[in-house]
């Protein structure tokens, strides 16, 4: 459960980031914060990260820091991914290079 709570944290926070992306993508082309898409993009990424951070507090209550956190490397492969299907952003062959790295970084320090 706690891995779990975990993952959605991870989740969350990489949604945030692409929100965050989508807000700032409409404040470039509204040039106001209180644009109504704008707003609300931005204001539901704070939301999110908020209710994120209330469940990683819980998590780091149930378990130690050094062995949850290299969870929090998946956003550096989950966002990236989203990006490309959500933005179109392109990306050369050596960045998924590191991702792949990334990962066996991640199995490698939960498995210790």
């Amino acid at each position: 459960m706690i891995y779990f709570v975990a993952f959605m944290c991870v989740v969350g926070i990489a949604i945030g980031q692409l929100l965050f992306k989508a807000g700032a993508n409409s404040l470039q082309k509204t040039g106001s914060f209180f644009d109504k898409t704008t707003f609300l993009t931005l204001l539901i990424a704070l939301i999110l990260y908020g209710v994120t951070t209330i469940a990683w507090v819980w998590v780091l209550q149930k378990i130690e820091l050094g062995k949850i956190y290299p969870l929090m490397a998946l956003a550096f492969v989950f966002v990236p991914i989203a990006s490309y299907f959500i933005f179109g952003e392109r990306f050369q062959p050596q960045y998924f290079a590191g991702v792949a790295l990334i990962v066996i970084g991640i199995i490698i320090t939960v498995k210790a």
